[in-house]
């Protein structure tokens, strides 16, 4: 039996496939636009509903309900890079000690956690854990015309829900980045030393010999960086998230794939721009 291709539906795909590029742009311009609204009703926020961004920034740090049980995100992402961290030294110590210098783990450590290890894992933990939840949140909220009723009521649901969601990540980043970079630190240390039985006074000198404070401070802003990158498109799809349950799951799964890239991309531009391709650093015996 053969089967005929319906009149015209060539023709659709081929409008669907020319008009995929508008479609794209489109959408980037309505996010840029919602990206905007947000940050210029942080200062409202700020004013406004202090007490919220407060309870945010708790509910960020500790989690809720169940999750309060086991330290909400603290406990997520000190586990992730505590797991870094040791992958870091088994990898950094097995593929040193293959050409004979096994003692420089401490400096890969020392370079690696700081400048891709730490901040990648803290961005993916940030994306899984407190912008999914933005995500999740805002869109039951949306689907409920919950945040209908709040535009009826004369508050700003913009300031209300995405500003103070927006700067509460900001805020509770700085607590949770400095835990993940010490967990990692102390993961690679406990690893070499503990495990692979290195002398505790051969990673420290390397470890600090290398570790630079200018990497730490630059760190930090690569997590700031992502905290408002992340919390942005997780605020906006769940903000915009329609059809249902379904669509607020939809919505949950299309602001994962988007933060996960935006982490990575900031990561590898930060790093571009901070290093550039010298590395920044002189080793020599």
């Amino acid at each position: 039996m053969s089967s005929r291709v319906p009149r015209g539906s060539g023709l659709r795909r081929a409008r669907e496939i020319s008009s995929a590029p508008l479609r794209f742009l489109d959408s980037t311009g309505e996010q840029a636009v919602f990206f905007w609204r947000t940050i210029r009703y942080t200062p409202h926020a700020v004013r406004t509903y202090s007490r919220e961004t407060l309870r945010l920034v708790a509910e960020i740090g500790m989690g809720s309900g169940a999750l309060a049980v086991i330290g909400g995100t603290v406990a997520i992402v000190g586990f992730m890079t505590f797991a870094g961290g040791t992958l870091a030294a088994i990898q950094g110590f097995n593929s040193l000690g293959n050409i004979g210098v096994e003692a420089l783990t401490g400096f890969f450590a020392a370079f690696c956690n700081v400048r891709i290890m730490a901040p990648v894992v803290a961005g993916i933990a940030l994306a899984a854990t407190i912008g999914a939840g933005a995500t999740a949140q805002l869109g039951a909220m949306r689907i409920s015309e919950e945040i209908d009723a709040l535009e009826v009521t004369g508050i700003r649901s913009m300031s209300y829900l995405v500003s103070t969601r927006t700067l509460a990540g900001i805020v509770a980043i700085v607590p949770l980045y400095s835990m993940a970079v010490i967990m990692s630190f102390l993961a690679a240390q406990v690893t070499t030393t503990t495990v692979y039985g290195q002398s505790a006074g051969v990673y420290n000198h390397y470890f600090f010999t290398f570790l630079r404070t200018t990497d730490l401070l630059w760190s930090f802003v690569e997590a700031l960086m992502m905290a408002t990158v992340v919390m942005l498109i997780h605020c906006y799809y769940g903000y915009n998230a329609a059809g249902g349950p379904a669509g607020v799951g939809e919505a949950v799964g299309k602001a994962v794939r988007t933060s996960l890239i935006a982490v990575v991309m900031v990561v590898l531009f930060a790093s571009l721009a901070i290093y550039g391709t010298s590395g920044n650093f002189n080793l020599a015996g």
